[in-house]
C-alpha cells in the first residue's frame, strides 16, 4: 500500500471529486437548543466515519448567546475507546464567537486541512483507528446567557 502526504491526499479527493468520480457527498446536519451553559459543556452534534474526508462547505450557525464573550470549539472524540490517546476538543475549529451577531463561519478553521479523514484531525492520531467519531462543540471562555438558542453544525464529507 502506497503513503501518500496530505497535500497527494487532498490532490487525489479533489480531483476525483471534480471530474465526476465514485464519491457522492454525505452531510452530518445537527442543530441543537443551548440554555445557559457553562464553560467545559459539551453540545454533542453527531457522529461519523473516522475515514471520512471533510470538506470545506461545511459550515458553523449558532444564535446570539449572550453578551458575555462565550465561544465554542468543535472537535472530535472516541467512540467506544476507538482513538490511541486523548480526544481533540479544537480538532475542526476554535473560537467560534457567540456573544456578537447570528453566525456563520466555516466549520473547518484552516484551509490546508480540507480533503483531510476526520481522524487525521486528532492531534494524538497517526493512523485510521477504524469506527466512528464523536463531533461535538465545547463551550469556552465563558458562560453563554441566553437561553433556548440554536446552534447548527453542516459538516459535509465523503467517504472513500
Amino acid at each position: 500500500m502506497t503513503t501518500l502526504t496530505a497535500t497527494e491526499r487532498r490532490s487525489h479527493l479533489l480531483s476525483a471529486v471534480s471530474h465526476g468520480g465514485a464519491y457522492s457527498v454525505k452531510n452530518l446536519t445537527s442543530t441543537v437548543e443551548v440554555n445557559a451553559a457553562t464553560v467545559g459543556t459539551v453540545i454533542p452534534f453527531g457522529r461519523i466515519p473516522s475515514n471520512a474526508r471533510l470538506l470545506g462547505s461545511s459550515r458553523f450557525y449558532s444564535d446570539v448567546m449572550g453578551a458575555g464573550g462565550a465561544k465554542v470549539d468543535i472537535g472530535l472524540r472516541a467512540v467506544n475507546g476507538n482513538l490511541s490517546s486523548a480526544d481533540d476538543p479544537d480538532a475542526l475549529s476554535d473560537g467560534h464567537v457567540l456573544s456578537g451577531a447570528l453566525s456563520d463561519q466555516l466549520a473547518i478553521t484552516l484551509f490546508a486541512d480540507y480533503g483531510l479523514p476526520a481522524w487525521d484531525f486528532v492531534a494524538s492520531e497517526t493512523s485510521d483507528p477504524g469506527g466512528v467519531l464523536e463531533v461535538y462543540g465545547s463551550v469556552t471562555d465563558a458562560t453563554t446567557t441566553a437561553s433556548d438558542k440554536t446552534m447548527t453544525l453542516e459538516l459535509n464529507y465523503v467517504v472513500d
